[in-house]
């Protein structure tokens, strides 16, 4: 499902014209507000999409809160290296225990008491909704940007941290990943989507995929909107949506379906 703003009388949303990177500077620290550090070799790829649509307004409103510490300013030497080659021998690099325990240390110093401690790694578990609600009902989050070849295990072990994947697949780095998590999760945060009513009809939200949708025109190139929806008949709409939820699922998720006990009412 795609957020869009709800049915609003004249509501707002950020739009490109606006500066991303001052929605990180320009509003005062909230402290009731829900908090993400991001630790990173790359700040400046903060807030990126996150500073658009409905999280940028939640972002500018102070709704929630998002900084940055630059793993860089934690480097050793004069260069402020932050990697070095993999104990044992093997091909590429490895972030440094020391510097980046430097990071983790003043990211959670800037933390809210409870906030997870999460790493974006390909290993960690699946990313899912129920993950984005628990992180939602934190008073916030601090998360590390994998890059290389990873992350010396010794402060993955000394700090507990848990180990986050989005997916089956290896990217360059663990910003835009950081990104999806986020965007998941701020989304759930109070006030910041218009109807919050929509979170709980969408896919995931009782583990099946979310029905099609429609709205005007009632008909386009040959194809109209099913009769049901039209027929102001809501009890039979809802179990027409709920079975073609099931059949979506069945199609193109049945692992979704095993998880839930094979939830086929």
């Amino acid at each position: 499902m795609t957020d869009s703003p709800a049915k609003s009388h004249g509501r707002k949303t950020i739009r490109a014209s606006a500066v991303p990177r001052d929605l990180m500077s320009a509003v005062p620290e909230l402290a009731r507000a829900w908090s993400a550090q991001v630790i990173t070799l790359f700040p400046e790829a903060f807030p990126g999409i996150l500073g658009l649509s409905l999280t940028g307004k939640a972002l500018k409103d102070g709704v929630w809160q998002l900084s940055t510490v630059a793993l860089r300013d934690y480097g050793e030497g004069r260069h402020r290296n932050v990697d070095d080659t993999p104990a044992g021998g093997g091909a590429g690099m490895v972030l440094r225990a020391d510097v980046m325990g430097r990071a983790v240390d003043t990211a959670l110093g800037r933390a809210p008491r409870g906030a997870p401690l999460v790493y974006l790694s390909p290993r960690g578990k699946p990313f899912d909704q129920a993950t984005a609600r628990r992180f939602a009902a934190a008073p916030g989050i601090v998360m590390i940007c994998g890059r290389f070849e990873g992350l010396d295990q010794r402060v993955i072990d000394h700090y507990d941290i848990e180990e986050l994947s989005i997916g089956d697949y290896v990217l360059t780095g663990g910003e835009l990943a950081a990104q999806a998590v986020l965007d998941a999760t701020v989304r759930l945060l109070p006030g910041v989507l218009g109807n919050a009513d929509s979170t709980q009809e969408e896919s995931f939200s009782d583990g099946l995929l979310e029905h099609p949708q429609y709205t005007r025109p009632a008909a386009w190139r040959g194809r109209p909107i099913p009769d049901i929806l039209l027929s102001g008949n809501h009890a039979a709409i809802s179990a027409w949506r709920r079975e073609q939820a099931r059949a979506l699922t069945r199609d193109r998720r049945p692992d979704l379906l095993e998880k839930n006990g094979g939830a086929e009412d």
